[in-house]
Parts: structure tokens; C-alpha cells; sequence
């Protein structure tokens, strides 16, 4: 939020360093928005986080299969969810999905998958519904994450946190919405 950037972990020792194996401190689920780029907007470098980008964080196997592999296999111990502000994906599945008409192509899966959160927008209201829907988002994709038979054993034990964040295109700041470790 500061500007204050560090860089770290970012030059030819580093690489080394990772070039035989791996053991990031998170596992992130965000937008494909070019705005909102994990690595960039956590001042992190190499090996310090596995990705995974999709439209409005909408998830399916093989992207569930993508945030399970930190966890599951080199005891990653932290998820997050992170959606953000003027989410293009969220605001064309909500048109979409408040206009009753479907988007062209594979867009239209997206906006498929985007269903409850559209659905938690509509209940909960609100000034700005795509605004409300991209929150929901993020909280409804975390809270499966957090109960997904693979990955809720970690959660009890508490070796695993799940949260659900929304990321401020205006300020740079990321706001816990929800699973956040006691």
C-alpha cells in the first residue's frame, strides 16, 4: 500500500536457490485481472507463491486440483481467495446473469460458475451489486475450499487457512473478508 517495495527474493541466487524444489509460504486464487497480480501486489519473488488465476476466481476440478497441490503435497500453509474491485468477470457474469442473457463462447461457463455468488448479491443487496457479488465471491469460493474433503482435515488440524480477501484497485489494500486463523 506504500509503495515501500522490496523485491525480495528476485535475483540469480534465488533462482538457484528454487531451481530444485519448492516450498511457497501460499497458495493464492485470484482474477486473471492484469491489475491484479499476486506476485506484484505481495512483494513476493521466486518460489514464494504458487498461483492460480481465473475469470472472477471461478473454480472447477482441475483448478480445485491446482489450489490442493501446495497443501497436499509440500504442507502449503495458507489459501487465499482474493478478489478484487471492478472485476470485469464479475460484472459481465452478473449482466449476464440479471439480464438472462448467456455470454458468447466458454465466457458463458464462467458466468455459470459465478451462479452463488450472483445469488449471495441479489440476497444481500446493496449499493453496488457487482461490487457485493465479487466479495461474495471470494467468501463463498474460500468457504468451499475450507470444507472440500481433501482439504478440511488440514483446516481442523490447523495446518491450513483458508481465507477469502478482496484487493482495493483504489488504495492497495487487501481486506480479510473471512477465514481469517484465530
Amino acid at each position: 500500500m506504500s509503495g515501500e517495495l522490496h523485491h525480495p527474493d528476485r535475483d540469480p541466487n534465488r533462482r538457484q536457490f528454487v531451481a530444485q524444489g519448492q516450498k511457497p509460504l501460499g497458495a493464492i486464487l485470484s482474477c486473471i485481472d492484469s491489475r491484479v497480480p499476486p506476485e506484484l501486489l505481495f512483494d513476493t519473488g521466486l518460489g514464494d507463491l504458487y498461483v492460480m488465476r481465473t475469470g472472477g476466481e471461478a473454480v472447477g476440478p482441475v483448478v480445485t486440483g491446482s489450489v490442493e497441490y501446495g497443501p497436499m503435497t509440500s504442507g502449503t500453509p495458507l489459501i487465499v481467495v482474493l478478489g478484487h474491485q471492478r472485476c470485469g468477470a464479475i460484472e459481465a457474469a452478473y449482466k449476464s446473469l440479471h439480464g438472462g442473457k448467456p455470454l458468447p463462447g466458454n465466457l458463458d461457463a464462467i458466468a455459470k460458475a459465478l451462479r452463488p455468488a450472483y445469488a449471495q448479491a441479489v440476497k444481500e443487496g446493496g449499493a453496488d451489486p457487482v461490487e457485493t457479488m465479487a466479495r461474495a465471491q471470494a467468501k463463498l469460493t474460500a468457504a468451499d475450499l475450507r470444507s472440500n474433503h481433501d482439504l478440511a482435515p488440514l483446516v481442523r488440524q490447523g495446518s491450513l487457512a483458508v481465507v477469502g480477501a478482496y484487493y482495493s484497485l483504489d488504495t492497495g489494500k487487501v481486506e480479510v473478508l473471512a477465514g481469517a486463523p484465530s
